[in-house]
């Protein structure tokens, strides 16, 4: 059997994922076979796997810190929220249906077998596998049929790391309170504290540690520092939408209630000539070099919410001038209409922005597949494009159609997408990228991040700028994150007690 650890937050990001990812990769560099593990996952970033199954980003990154490719086992339930009050509840990589948060927690005990036999996969690959919690594991009005905190815990038999965020306060109070609300068998499951996000004299803290020993009775393994890393987090509380780093490159992401899959844009941001900016107003457009409508769980509702605050104006007004570039639920938004005759999002039929002769129709179907290749020729500003290689992946309800258009030159194009559910890595031999002058969309997820592909869409807009990059230096997107991960490892071991983390290692017992 594997041997398991478990890594639990006294809130929401307070750096469970990348303290599992920095283990991960730690174990990983000392020659051990290691895994991550999530049993439950909310998210709107997800990931397809080369079997077609949907599993959270997270555990995605830290499957990739671990040098192993990402199972769905990993993840074996993902929420993604569809309102205030609900969510898509996805089982083992495929859509179980629409639920309320009160259905759902009535329900979910339903799903400790899925949860189970998802992890006792791992343990026949794995030597280590690290378990990530979420939220507080001191949530009492959660305690009842606990599947992701404490409850996994004992259904596990996994040892507890205790993670406290310093940088937001009152550190001290979270680690001791949650460890006051823990029942005495769930606080003998806490083998060591860590204190996270630290900036400063750490030697500070000294006489804070002692006390924290003292009341709390569990071990300190060490004060990491803030880190600024480069890597995926979890999207409900990332930080990324309050960045405005200045560059002389200026995309505007619009940031609609339901984003999904913000991630697309990750690879733009290792370059300090580049600016990422999540913007919610119209009048925080201001003129970019290029607008990108992304991802949207809820694509009609998100629409609505554009014509409704003067966003689909100004970026219509914008198309004249600069390239726009819609992805997956962007994409259905560009188009002439959108239609869901069995009310997949809201039902009923939607005037699109109208600026793609495209057509969209909701169905029940996810369309869930893998696809590599080379982009297809493309026009406008952003033709140097055409022919660079992508890898990404489809993940949409709605089904894309081209319709006769006389602007369009008549040119026969097909919309790629995967029929059915059906999903595996493919070659596409259909065009992923439809454009119309100076607009653009696609399907596909990851689009930038192979090879050149960002190099080109960058240096195409410098060029329409009147702008030199000569002598700029893009990196590949996958060299860079593997450089993050070791940034992140060496600062773990540095920081944290490694020895006596390896001993709090035990061999899991599934109840």
């Amino acid at each position: 059997m594997a041997k398991v650890i478990m890594v639990q937050g006294t809130m929401s990001n307070a750096g469970k994922s990348f303290l599992v990812a920095g283990l991960c990769r730690i174990m990983h560099r000392d020659g051990y076979r290691v895994a991550p593990f999530k049993s439950q996952n909310m998210a709107l970033n997800s990931y397809i796997t080369e079997e077609g199954l949907e599993m959270g980003r997270a555990q995605v990154m830290q499957a990739e810190a671990a040098g192993i490719k990402p199972m769905v086992c990993m993840n074996p339930i993902l929420l993604k929220p569809t309102s205030h009050t609900g969510s898509q509840v996805i089982v083992n990589g495929e859509v179980l249906g629409n639920m309320s948060a009160r259905d759902y927690f009535v329900y979910k005990k339903n799903l400790f077998p899925d949860i189970k036999n998802a992890f006792r996969k791992l343990t026949e690959y794995a030597d280590i596998i690290v378990v990530e919690g979420a939220g507080s594991p001191a949530e009492v009005n959660l305690r009842e049929n606990d599947i992701v905190n404490m409850g996994l815990a004992e259904l596990i038999d996994a040892p507890v790391l205790l993670v406290g965020d310093i940088d937001r306060g009152g550190v001290f109070a979270q680690l001791l309170g949650t460890l006051m609300l823990l029942t005495e068998a769930e606080k003998e499951r806490v083998k060591g504290i860590i204190i996270n996000k630290f900036r400063g004299d750490a030697s500070l803290l000294d006489s804070g540690i002692a006390i924290l020993e003292q009341k709390g009775g569990v071990p300190v393994m060490g004060v990491v520092p803030y880190m600024d890393v480069a890597l995926e987090d979890e999207d409900s509380l990332t930080e990324r939408f309050g960045q405005r780093k200045k560059g002389c490159i200026d995309l505007a992401v619009i940031r609609y209630p339901r984003i999904s899959n913000f991630t697309d844009f990750n690879v733009f941001e290792q370059t300090p000539f580049i600016s990422i900016r999540y913007v919610t107003r119209a009048s925080q457009l201001g003129h970019p070099d290029m607008v990108i409508l992304p991802g949207s769980k809820n694509t009609m509702g998100d629409l609505k919410w554009m014509r409704e605050n003067g966003m689909e104006s100004a970026v219509k007004k914008l198309a004249a001038e600069i390239p726009v570039f819609g992805i997956c639920g962007g994409y259905q938004m560009l188009g002439e209409w959108l239609s869901d005759p069995e009310g997949v999002e809201e039902g009923g039929s939607l005037r699109g922005i109208g600026l793609l002769p495209v057509h969209t129709r909701m169905g029940e179907e996810k369309v869930r597949c893998i696809t590599e290749g080379k982009i297809n020729s493309v026009e406008g500003i952003l033709k140097g494009l055409s022919g660079m290689e992508y890898a990404g992946y489809e993940i949409h309800m709605g089904r894309t159609e081209l319709m006769e258009d006389e602007a369009f030159g008549g040119k026969e194009k097909a919309v790629t997408q995967q029929e059915g559910t059906e999903s595996r890595v493919r070659q596409a031999d259909t065009d992923v990228v439809i454009n119309r002058e100076n607009v653009y969309g696609t399907y596909l997820h990851g689009i930038f991040d192979r090879g050149k592909t960002a190099a080109a869409l960058i240096g195409a807009l410098a060029e329409q700028k009147g702008i030199g990059l000569a002598g700029a230096h893009f990196e590949d997107y996958g060299s860079f994150k593997e450089r993050q991960f070791d940034r992140l490892a060496d600062t773990l071991r540095k920081y944290l007690d490694m020895e006596e983390i390896y001993g709090m290692l035990k061999e899991t017992r599934l109840k």
